[in-house]
């Protein structure tokens, strides 16, 4: 199947590494469209319409989690079982997949291909590239049985053995890659969780397998590493982790402060803290999304936009991007030099990057959602909820993605793929390498602020 891809083929003096994985996920994304246009992979046996096909394909490649059909009542299983496999390859990576099986066939892997997997996870640096390719492999599976152990009572219980350990596993598998893909549809059409808001258990194991997927394999390595000696982790693994512990906790907060008063103590703060959680590009959901306010509407917007952490199965800008910003904040009121944290110093570089990332997001965010709320006559914060969801590759949404036209679907699946592929490997494949000539331009200041 990756022989489709051309991946093994690649001429290295033809392709970046950026370009390599933005055909790598266009390639999957054509090759799954195909094989769910398939009359086997619907319930009816019928073929599914082009543009129905590459949405779905998109979203779930993208470990996104927008919908245009059920993925309970439409697909068979066979098209269930080409979209859960679709998620395993986009959360963890194409080239990720396809450097496993180099490995495993024995073929000898060259620095162009380790580079190539550097990038492809964000990794700090191309030594031990393939060990940490092994690690991931590991440490994805181990997870994912745990986590399909652990749903199999409940959903066993409640859909017999058979369809329950299906159910088990396509939901560890979906709630690890972040993707937010349920089949609960057998129950109330597009319904997410929404029948187990009540059920501790069921919640308390899919936040666990959404944070566990989030906040990205580097931090696992140093987990594995060096376990409670905080000290020796790394300075993204210190950042990340504390970003992701303030964007669950502060959100928890007001979610249980203001959306959910009518609830018993116990159920508010149940699904205040799930709330916060799945927001962070998971997509699942055990409310009615549309009953929020608009200020709960906006955080959770925010929140999306955010996303995951680097080298994690997760899309948006990015809780290391986040923090960054941040800081970069904090340096300028401070009148400090360099911007800094955990007693490091960060780089102008990584500065810049995170400046460029924002903007982008924000960019592409606005004016999709200015176009798709003028194109459909619809509210313009239900649609910037809409772009948020597709270029955070969440997955919630307020209730339109199936009614939009298909102007409006080829602009979120746009979102989706530049969200889980990258602003900066879209940007460093489409142009040439900068001028690496020592030579610069005169100094002028302008005034900012």
């Amino acid at each position: 199947m990756f022989q489709k891809l051309n991946f093994f083929s690649l001429k290295r003096k033809s392709m970046t590494s950026f370009q390599v994985i933005i055909v790598s996920f266009l390639g999957m994304i054509l090759l799954g469209t195909f094989l769910l246009m398939l009359p086997v992979s619907s319930r009816e046996r019928c073929v599914t319409p082009f543009s129905d096909a590459l949405f779905t394909a998109v979203s779930s490649t993208c470990v996104t989690g927008l919908i245009v059909k059920d993925t309970a009542t439409y697909w068979s299983l066979f098209g269930q079982m080409i979209i859960i496999t679709l998620i395993q390859i986009g959360g963890m990576g194409v080239i990720t997949i396809a450097l496993a099986i180099m490995m495993a066939s024995g073929k000898k892997i060259g620095l162009w291909y380790r580079s190539t997997m550097q990038e492809s996870i964000s990794a700090p640096q191309v030594g031990g590239i393939l060990r940490m390719t092994g690690f991931i492999l590991r440490t994805s599976a181990i997870i994912e049985l745990t986590g399909a152990a652990l749903l199999a009572p409940v959903f066993i219980k409640d859909f017999g053995f058979a369809r329950g350990l299906w159910y088990s596993i396509f939901h560890s598998i979906s709630a690890f890659c972040n993707a937010g893909f349920d089949l609960m549809g057998l129950r109330e059409p597009f319904s997410s969780l929404t029948t187990y808001s009540r059920n501790v258990y069921l919640n308390i194991v899919i936040m666990l397998l959404i944070v566990t997927g989030g906040i990205g394999f580097l931090v696992w390595s140093d987990i594995g590493t060096y376990r409670n000696n905080l000290k020796r982790y790394s300075l993204q693994s210190k950042v990340v982790l504390l970003t992701s512990l303030i964007l669950i906790v502060l959100p928890a907060i007001y979610f249980f402060l203001w959306e959910y008063r009518g609830m018993a103590f116990g159920d508010r703060m149940l699904n205040s803290v799930f709330q916060s959680v799945t927001t962070r590009t998971a997509g699942f959901n055990t409310q009615d999304l549309s009953q929020m306010d608009e200020s709960g509407t906006a955080i959770m917007i925010f929140l999306m936009l955010i996303g995951g952490s680097p080298g994690s199965t997760a899309g948006g800008m990015k809780t290391a991007t986040f923090a960054v910003l941040f800081l970069s904040a904090i340096t300028v009121f401070s009148r400090r030099n360099d911007v800094q944290c955990f007693k490091r110093r960060i780089s102008d570089e990584t500065v810049r990057n995170a400046g460029a990332i924002l903007f982008m997001y924000l960019v592409l965010f606005f004016t999709s959602g200015i176009i798709i709320s003028k194109i459909e006559k619809l509210p313009l914060l239900t649609c910037l909820f809409e772009t948020g969801s597709a270029i955070g590759t969440v997955g919630l949404t307020l209730g339109i993605t199936g009614s939009l036209s298909t102007i409006s679907k080829v602009i979120l699946m746009a979102l989706m793929f530049f969200g889980r592929v990258g602003g900066l490997t879209l940007i460093y494949a489409a142009l040439p390498s900068a001028d690496s000539r020592n030579s610069r331009m005169p100094l002028e200041k302008i005034s900012v602020g």
